[in-house]
């Protein structure tokens, strides 16, 4: 792992300490090994509700060497409800096993390895891959069949029409327009079905699957096979001839490798991206295929990640190789080119940056995000407590720091079903040799509801206490 300063005796250290202290900090807590490492992790749809847990749709891939395919997996996930886990239980796990939380629902074999998974917010059944080609993919999960990856078989390529075996997934649609190849800034639009992607061409590439969108999603039409006849699955399922959509426009601005894109939640005419040129790019679809605002120098490294804030429209974050985070007000940014500077630099880790993700559950956490990072951490800060930071060694709007995984946290996303929860990813090939671990978690809420709700709790806790004490 990459931690300045960090040997492997350091790193185990800190998790020993960490995992003793996982019943004062966490609310809930699972830890599932990974034979593959994912290098993405999404929540997909909550379909069952109990009076002690939910269970809600989860996807991953499985990144393999080469001897089975690569994967794109659709688990089901048993969430937990608030104030339920004992605590002793969240804390008593093993490392090298799989979690019961965790149970794997479908296996679609995926055209290539799969490096990004981005869901369809209008219906979270539809998903979109990065792959390592210029292409798009996009999938109706529930009406995929079920695969299972064989030893020994021969992985294809995403040049679909030519390679494609037998044992092979084919994509309810393939979205085409770059040059190159695209293999991780992707985003699905909140507004309208419209995805977006950039490349290493340099370019960003929007695509709107409004003319498809009809065929995908409707799994309803067989009950026992993907497609019906006369559907696009019948054609996609049997002939192995996906539709493919060709976009709406190409945007070009960046000077190397787009890292990251985003729409703004409010339009979807409207999205910004960052590259490894250390530039962030805001564009408007409705005057052209040129920048709207371009800040240069936007870090002091390559820019890994970008989000968009979805209850305050006028605030982006970004994440860079420069190990810090900064949160932008596009009020600032003027159209000049170079204009603005961050409101504020979140400096917490060690490493490059590589995720950022805003609060998507309630307006009223709009200032609460999380990063994570190559140093094995995922940071939870509040923009609100910036200068009001009680410990002087913490930095300034910090709040909560995840130090359950030992190696580079490549995804991590909210729950908008769950709020509090989230599930993360490490890629542990620097750790272990292989392998990957998934982390699904909840912190304790005495963490973040306000301090004077928290102290009368505890008061009354110890009144309880002290009435149940047997009297001498």
């Amino acid at each position: 792992m990459k931690e300045k300063g960090g040997s492997r005796a350091a790193v185990d250290e800190r998790y020993a300490q960490w995992k003793s202290l996982i019943p004062v900090l966490y609310d809930w807590f699972a830890n599932h090994n990974l034979v593959w490492p994912s290098l993405s992790c999404r929540w997909g749809p909550q379909f069952e509700q109990a009076t002690y847990k939910n269970r809600q749709r989860l996807y991953l891939s499985e990144q393999t060497d080469g001897s089975v395919p690569n994967t794109l997996v659709i688990a089901n996930c048993e969430v937990v409800k608030p104030r339920v886990a004992a605590a002793e239980h969240i804390s008593q796990f093993n490392e090298e096993a799989r979690s019961p939380f965790v149970k794997k629902y479908k296996t679609i074999i995926h055209p290539g390895e799969v490096n990004r998974i981005r869901e369809l917010p209008q219906d979270s059944r539809i998903i979109a891959t990065h792959t390592d080609s210029p292409d798009v993919l996009i999938w109706d999960v529930e009406a995929q069949p079920n695969r299972h990856a064989v030893l020994g078989a021969t992985d294809s390529r995403p040049d679909l029409d030519v390679n494609s075996t037998d044992s092979d997934n084919i994509p309810d649609l393939i979205l085409r327009g770059h040059e190159e190849n695209a293999e991780f800034a992707l985003a699905m639009c909140p507004a309208e079905p419209y995805v977006l992607s950039g490349g290493k061409d340099k370019s960003v590439v929007w695509w709107s699957i409004q003319d498809h969108i009809s065929g995908l999603g409707d799994s309803s039409k067989s009950e026992t096979s993907p497609g019906a006849s006369g559907s696009k699955h019948s054609k996609t399922a049997n002939e192995k001839d996906s539709p493919k959509v060709d976009p709406r426009g190409v945007f070009h601005g960046h000077d190397s490798t787009v890292e990251d894109v985003q729409f703004c939640p409010s339009s979807a005419q409207e999205f910004c991206s960052v590259g490894d040129d250390a530039c962030l790019i805001l564009w408007d679809a409705r005057t052209g295929t040129s920048p709207a605002v371009k800040v240069e120098k936007a870090h002091g490294g390559d820019v890994h990640c970008v989000d968009w804030n979805l209850h305050d429209v006028n605030y982006i974050l970004t994440g860079s190789a420069d190990n810090s985070v900064r949160m932008w007000d596009r009020r600032n940014l003027g159209p000049g080119g170079g204009a603005g500077s961050p409101i504020h630099k979140f400096e917490g880790h060690k490493a490059a940056v590589l995720c950022v993700q805003a609060c998507i559950w309630s307006p009223d956490k709009a200032s609460v995000f999380g990063s994570s990072a190559e140093d094995g951490f995922l940071n939870v800060w509040d923009h609100d407590k910036v200068g009001k930071k009680k410990n002087p060694n913490s930095p300034g709007g910090l709040f909560f720091q995840h130090a359950g995984h030992r190696d580079k946290i490549v995804d991590f996303h909210w729950n908008s079903s769950d709020p509090w929860t989230i599930v993360s990813v490490s890629d542990d090939g620097e750790s272990t040799g292989g392998g990957g671990t998934l982390q699904i978690w909840r912190m304790s809420d005495l963490i973040y509801r306000p301090e004077d709700e928290v102290l009368s709790e505890l008061e009354n806790f110890k009144s309880h206490l002290a009435s149940c004490t047997p009297r001498a």
